[in-house]
C-alpha cells in the first residue's frame, strides 16, 4: 500500500543579493536553521522533533561554509535533538527539488513519516 506524502508546514529566508546584499555574511546552515526552526514551531503541538527522523537539504556547491554535511549542522543549530539524521544533495540548480521529491518518495514507500526537506545556498560565500 503506498502512503501519501503531504507537506504540513513551507518557510523560505530572504533572497539576498550576491555580493552585496545584507545577506552576504551569514552562513548558509544559520539561514537553513532558522527555516527549519520556523517550520517545527508551526507544527508545535502537532509533531513532536523528536518524530523527525531526517533532514535533507540540497546545495549545488557544498564547500565552504556549506561543505561537509550542511543538512545535519543546519538541524543541531535548528534545536532539533541529536537522533535526527541530516543528509546533503548535489544537484546544481535542483538540489532542493531533489530532497523534496526523494524526502516524498521514502514516505511513500513506507520508509519514514516525518522528514523535513529543502535547499541552502549562498554564492557569497563560495
Amino acid at each position: 500500500m503506498v502512503k501519501e506524502a503531504v507537506i504540513v508546514a513551507a518557510r523560505r529566508t530572504a533572497v539576498g543579493k550576491a555580493p552585496r546584499g545584507m545577506l552576504r555574511t551569514t552562513r548558509p546552515d544559520d539561514m537553513a536553521a532558522a527555516a527549519i526552526k520556523a517550520v517545527v514551531d508551526d507544527v508545535a503541538g502537532k509533531l513532536d522533533p523528536a518524530e523527525i527522523e531526517d533532514v535533507a537539504l540540497g546545495c549545488a556547491i557544498p564547500e565552504g561554509e556549506q561543505g561537509f554535511n550542511m543538512a545535519r549542522v543546519a538541524a543541531l543549530r535548528a534545536g532539533l535533538p541529536e537522533s535526527v539524521a541530516g543528509t546533503t544533495v548535489n544537484r546544481f540548480c535542483s538540489s532542493g527539488l531533489q530532497t523534496i521529491a526523494q524526502s516524498a518518495e521514502r514516505i511513500m514507500a513506507g520508509f519514514g513519516t516525518a522528514i523535513v526537506a529543502g535547499g541552502a545556498e549562498s554564492m557569497s560565500l563560495v
